[in-house]
């Protein structure tokens, strides 16, 4: 069984899609399950009480879990002077804090299994410290350094953590940029081409798979930096 968090849309409910293709059993988290095509949980990454449900819905389940995707998150293009309050709390509330929330809470399931694998989603963004994106960068950048050290204080447990930050890709977090913007963006990769949705989905297979067994701690930039 693996979960994917924001699985109702953009690129964790194309991680739902694929993995279901795959042959496995997926269950989306999602604030509404409502138009979903696959099993689903509803959970408000953002709120400890919501996490805290839905990874006891799961336990239930009695079923291992392979891996967590954690996809859910929310985006903003401005100046940091320009940011209000309420998108600042709304982006680390979100990418951050509810990326710690979902590892902490699901985190007893895969250990005591002793094995298992988390991949969260960061955001190219930050290694190459994009202009008009520093909040948003900075809560993905939270997201990469807390990988790093949760990696180590799983990994006696046979548990991988791992972090995908794609560059830009076309859904709903796009919304508004233009391609002129994003030919900026891809300009400054080591790759210099805009990558596609199944282009995520082929890492996030790849880090579920136990020939990635000798990866983790690391964040896998889509495009490279």
């Amino acid at each position: 069984m693996i979960l994917v968090t924001g699985a109702s849309r953009g690129l964790g409910e194309a991680v739902c899609t694929r993995l279901i293709e795959r042959g496995e059993r997926v269950i989306g988290l999602a604030r509404s399950t409502n138009g979903l095509s696959f099993e689903g949980i509803e959970c408000d990454v953002s709120d400890y009480a919501s996490v805290k449900n839905a990874a006891r819905t799961v336990k239930k389940f009695g079923e291992p879990v392979t891996a967590m995707v954690n996809a859910a998150g929310v985006a903003s293009m401005n100046m940091a002077v320009t940011t209000d309050e309420s998108t600042v709390q709304r982006l680390i509330q979100t990418n951050l804090v509810g990326t710690i929330y979902c590892c902490q809470l699901f985190a007893p399931i895969l250990l005591r299994q002793r094995q298992g694998s988390f991949i969260n989603f960061s955001t190219i963004a930050v290694a190459l410290a994009l202009k008009g994106e520093s909040v948003y960068a900075a809560s993905k950048a939270g997201v990469e350094a807390f990988s790093r050290t949760f990696a180590r204080e799983v990994a006696d447990f046979n548990v991988r953590v791992n972090c995908i930050a794609p560059g830009p890709i076309r859904t709903d977090l796009l919304r508004g940029i233009t391609d002129t913007q994003i030919e900026k963006i891809t300009s400054q990769q080591v790759i210099q081409r805009q990558f596609q949705k199944d282009d995520v989905c082929d890492l996030v297979e790849l880090l579920i798979d136990e020939k990635a067994s000798s990866l983790s701690g690391q964040t896998l930039n889509v495009g490279g930096v």
